[in-house]
């Protein structure tokens, strides 16, 4: 893509971790040019560096990389007042209350690539996953002539169900999924800064319950790993049962995963299908896609959140522990690890519009 086709690109919610993540994913893009750099009310009309910074002077940063100087300086303007007309795609990085009137006022005008939930379980709304069901992408086209709008709005899924359908996506293929038991210790930065989880709290603990995440999980699931039958997305007709755990862990989500295949597999045949699994995608040379999507590690210590989630700068699903399942019918378990604030949010999200620019959708 030459300089002057560039994508001129927002991102609303511009100052919160998921936002903090997408400046990072965008400061070298040769796609994407990130113009404006939007957030609430009171973080309007200051510097992007100003806005990040408490009363006491200390800068509100949550990545591991620094913060682009170039984008520093920027405006943070009200989202409210983005005017979609100087930009050719906005990236959402706000909360579902939040998101579901900006979305809808910016998507009947531009492209809208979503971190949030607002749009997610509606019928003309795909949830898109890189490598997993990208071909679900063209109910878009359904979207807008519904709906009467020139841009659309897609949302990517819940950071959690991003790991689990990776991993499920390649059995459902070469051996069907019947049923799912699955639990999650799912790190820190899920829940942002804001309200966050209290240190007192998650010190020396296990919360064991984070509200409507099992539910997103069950749910969305189901959706990804549907079939496009025209202009609707058919369900999976796969039973998942999750319980969904916060841990102190600042970023990357464990999976443990037991699964009743369709069939009978051998642990040999399993481990192939995640190895080959999302070539073809990765073959199409987008410029946030991973060398590969899932990793297969045979130490039986892996993965480890501090080890393993920044494999391919966050972008790949680490499995290790795979193993026969003598409780469920054709059962096979095994833990994963996926980077949630990456291919969970925003570097995937950045890579779900990569595609979308690669198919002429935006």
């Amino acid at each position: 893509m030459s300089e002057n086709s560039r994508r001129r690109v927002a991102v609303v919610g511009a100052t919160g971790v998921a936002g903090q993540q997408f400046l990072v994913s965008l400061a070298n893009h040769p796609w994407f040019e990130l113009c404006v750099l939007a957030a609430s009310e009171r973080s309007a009309g200051r510097s992007y560096r100003d806005a990040i910074t408490g009363p006491g002077g200390a800068q509100r940063w949550a990545c591991d990389e620094p913060l682009p100087e170039r984008f520093a300086s920027l405006p943070v303007i009200d989202a409210r007042a983005l005017d979609p007309g100087s930009v050719d795609l906005v990236f959402s990085a706000v909360e579902s209350d939040a998101a579901r009137p900006l979305e809808e006022s910016l998507a009947p005008h531009v492209p809208v690539v979503s971190t949030a939930s607002a749009f997610r379980y509606e019928d003309d709304v795909p949830i898109i996953v890189p490598g997993v069901n990208h071909d679900h992408a063209a109910l878009i086209k359904r979207q807008q002539r519904e709906r009467g709008w020139r841009g659309f709005v897609l949302p990517i899924p819940n950071c959690t169900t991003t790991g689990l359908v990776v991993a499920l996506a390649p059995l459902a293929r070469h051996f069907g999924v019947r049923s799912v038991v699955m639990t999650s210790l799912q790190a820190l930065s899920g829940a942002g800064r804001s309200p966050g989880v209290a240190g007192l709290d998650i010190l020396d603990n296990v919360i064991p319950f984070i509200p409507k995440e099992e539910e997103k999980v069950q749910r969305e699931t189901a959706k990804i790993l549907g079939r496009l039958e025209g202009d609707r997305i058919a369900p999976h007709e796969v039973a998942v049962s999750a319980t969904c755990t916060r841990v102190n862990v600042r970023d990357g989500h464990t999976l443990t995963v037991n699964a009743s295949l369709g069939r009978r597999a051998e642990l040999g045949e399993v481990a192939a299908s995640l190895r080959a699994f999302g070539r073809e995608f990765v073959d199409l040379g987008l410029p946030s896609c991973p060398p590969e999507l899932v990793s297969v590690s045979d130490d039986p210590y892996r993965p480890q959140p501090r080890v393993d989630r920044n494999l391919n700068d966050g972008m790949t699903t680490v499995v290790g522990r795979l193993r026969e399942d003598s409780v469920l019918p054709n059962g096979v378990k095994f833990v994963l690890l996926s980077h949630n604030t990456k291919m969970g949010a925003a570097k995937g999200a950045t890579l779900v519009a990569e595609y979308l620019v690669h198919r002429g959708l935006a």
